[in-house]
């Protein structure tokens, strides 16, 4: 009977009935499910980065600490954290994700925004180009990158995808990353944080893009420079930007983001983690670590995601 220290208490009363509910759909109905505990009694940490529990040394017990967030860059540089580090892909938030950047993407390739917004009602019978005619181009091409990729071409959008390293029908590498961005009308940002990627989009590369094209980032908000992104927009070298995640959350009020007429502003909303689906995910990876088998979604602590 593994015992399972739930240590994200500002999450515990999302998860207090997921969790033992998907617990016994994986079989393990006699776990043991706490939110204090012995460290030495403890088989399996449930960590979000905002949890107290810092100091790993004592679980020396531990077989793997679960994160509930999908970013890591707070958590993997812990030096006491020495146990097996699962980050969460959750079916539930890819979903949100993917809704998230075909609606922006649409919204931008059908130029709803002067239909919507248009104070001086002005009759614009102006036509969009159909979807094939507008190349988006995805930086990062995991779970999340190959799921709004695929939703995209479904739709008839020419996708380019970007990874740091070797992928099967993605570009990658610094030539890669100068023909993506150059193919792009509608760029979409999901990389990680990690050291090579914060200020990826400098004004150099920036300067790659079509003239007039369009920036959603629902990543990370260390992803772009953003005085370089708002000289960009203020040239028209950008034409507009949507930005979901920023390096300071909230938005501070007088960040010039909020009122600058080319940018959007969502509030860290594209994705977020469902306590059902991700109770799953936790769960599964606990039958695993009790049957012997590989960890799901194991970190890889050298490339920091």
């Amino acid at each position: 009977m593994p015992t399972i220290l739930f240590a994200a208490p500002a999450l515990w009363s999302e998860y207090r009935d997921p969790l033992p509910a998907a617990l016994a759909e994986a079989g393990l109905s006699d776990a043991r499910l706490v939110t204090e505990a012995d460290p030495a009694e403890v088989d399996y940490i449930i960590y979000a980065p905002a949890s107290p529990l810092q100091d790993f040394t004592p679980y020396s017990r531990a077989k793997a600490v679960l994160n509930l967030w999908a970013g890591v860059e707070r958590i993997v540089g812990n030096p006491t954290l020495t146990q097996p580090l699962c980050r969460m892909v959750d079916p539930g938030l890819t979903e949100g994700m993917v809704e998230w950047v075909v609606g922006h993407t649409l919204r931008h390739h059908l130029g709803m925004d002067r239909h919507i917004v248009n104070p001086g009602h002005v009759w614009d019978p102006t036509c969009p180009p159909l979807a094939r005619e507008r190349p988006v181009t995805i930086l990062g091409m995991g779970a999340l990158g190959s799921a709004c990729a695929a939703a995209l071409r479904a739709l008839n959008f020419p996708v380019t995808g970007w990874s740091r390293t070797a992928k099967p029908g993605s570009l990658h590498g610094e030539d890669g990353l100068r023909q993506a961005l150059s193919r792009a009308a509608i760029l979409v940002t999901l990389l990680p944080k990690t050291p090579e990627t914060e200020n990826l989009l400098n004004a150099d590369r920036l300067a790659l893009l079509p003239r007039g094209a369009v920036i959603l980032n629902p990543g990370r908000g260390a992803l772009i420079d953003d005085e370089a992104l708002l000289a960009a927009l203020e040239s028209g070298q950008v034409g507009q930007a949507t930005l979901d995640v920023f390096r300071v959350e909230p938005l501070p009020p007088d960040h010039p983001y909020w009122s600058h007429p080319k940018v959007t502003v969502t509030p860290h909303i594209a994705a977020d983690t469902r306590a059902v689906t991700a109770a799953r995910v936790i769960a599964e990876n606990i039958r695993r670590g009790e049957a012997g088998e590989p960890f799901l979604h194991l970190v890889d602590r050298g490339r920091g995601y």
